[in-house]
């Protein structure tokens, strides 16, 4: 076993912080929508499967401010927006913005593990590779 230095036990500890948090995302639910993803509002349709966060954000304000004028009125069981109702479509739009913001942190970690990959000596870096090995035999 070769003996590592100072960085490389630190770049280890940092990199398996990386994968405790990339479990925990991997635990994480999965978007499974209760609508048919195919909203209109304002004669625009969206395709809650293809939005990103700035997209999602302002038509979950915006069917919040429905939900909660529908409430205030006593309409809230009446009123539906593309054949579904107002707390569905906010259901299936958080579900959706949990789902964007957990790709972008699985992409952001995936990038800290390369860099801190990058910075082990070479030492470690082999001993690693015929750990991995050794794990497939």
């Amino acid at each position: 076993m070769v003996k590592k230095n100072s960085n490389d036990s630190t770049i280890l500890a940092l990199k398996g912080q990386i994968e405790y948090k990339k479990n925990a995302l991997k635990a994480t639910e999965k978007f499974s929508p209760v609508t048919n993803c195919s909203l209109e509002i304002d004669s625009v349709r969206y395709n809650i499967h293809v939005l990103t966060k700035d997209q999602i954000v302002p038509l979950l304000i915006k069917l919040n401010s429905y939900k909660m004028s529908a409430e205030a009125l006593g309409l809230l069981n009446d009123y539906t927006v593309s054949g579904f109702g107002l707390e569905q479509w906010i259901q299936d739009l958080q579900a959706k913005l949990m789902n964007v913001n957990r790709k972008v942190e699985e992409d952001r970690l995936r990038k800290l593990e390369e860099k801190l990959h990058n910075l082990l000596s070479n030492d470690t870096k082999v001993e690693l590779e015929i750990e991995e090995i050794k794990s497939m035999l």
